[in-house]
């Protein structure tokens, strides 16, 4: 399949049911992203949702992954397990409009708990006498390699094409060179028609062309081009002249 397009792609909108909300004032719905929420409608190829921390954007990916049907810990549809169970119920207050056609291909990468997909994974294929889990992942276990190494494992050998990736900060273990590599990647995914939902803080991975940046801010939510994101901002103020950033922050 070639890249999607905004008749092809599989996740279109997504809407919050605000009249549903119970108390404004308890989690989630006291995070700035349920608080200022404007109507998402996703890109085709690529959708960043970017901010600070504590504005809920992870809480609303888990809450976007559950909606689709994927286990709130991170892997593909069939996993189903619960390490701790942490995830919030903002799922229940969310609307997606999916598209008319299917991913043949899914997984929700979290970095924060995808330690715990890995074991999940070794455990399965200890009970299994059937075809190995990991062998999908490259064959070597994930636990056996460097934290960025395992996610490599999963974005080149577990991400096969036509389908739909939810990504929650995957730049956590990786070098300035591998977030390139990602991008790199992302692209030849999106050549085989997949769809990317990404929450990054990262400027070289949301420098994807083709996508759309929505940032969160404490005084809204707004499509916004990288340039005019925090993120970009203050790396270009530290890479340009970052004795004077630090004699502000060290004076």
């Amino acid at each position: 399949m070639p890249q999607l397009d905004y008749d092809s792609q599989y996740v279109r909108a997504l809407y919050l049911k605000k009249e549903l909300i119970p108390n404004e004032h308890v989690f989630p719905f006291n995070l700035p992203i349920v608080q200022r929420f404007k109507e998402i409608a996703f890109h085709p190829n690529v959708t960043y949702i970017v901010g600070e921390n504590g504005m809920g954007k992870s809480t609303l990916l888990e809450a976007i992954s559950i909606g689709l049907g994927f286990n709130p810990e991170g892997g593909t549809m069939n996993f189903n397990f619960s390490t701790y169970h942490s995830h919030s119920n903002l799922d229940q207050y969310i609307r997606l409009i999916k598209g008319v056609y299917r991913p043949e291909d899914s997984f929700f990468f979290r970095a924060e708990t995808f330690y715990n997909v890995a074991t999940n994974i070794e455990e399965l294929d200890l009970e299994s006498g059937g075809p190995k889990i990991v062998d999908s992942f490259g064959g070597k276990s994930l636990h056996q390699q460097s934290h960025g190494e395992s996610f490599f494992a999963a974005f080149i050998n577990r991400f096969r094409g036509n389908g739909l990736y939810i990504m929650d900060e995957p730049e956590a273990a990786l070098s300035p060179l591998r977030q390139l590599s990602l991008v790199s990647r992302i692209h030849e995914l999106v050549n085989q028609g997949s769809q990317f939902i990404i929450s990054t803080h990262s400027p070289i991975i949301m420098a994807y062309p083709d996508s759309k940046i929505i940032q969160l801010t404490e005084d809204g939510m707004d499509e916004v081009t990288i340039e005019e994101t925090n993120h970009y901002l203050i790396m270009k103020q530290f890479i340009d002249d970052r004795e004077r950033l630090f004699h502000h922050l060290l004076k």
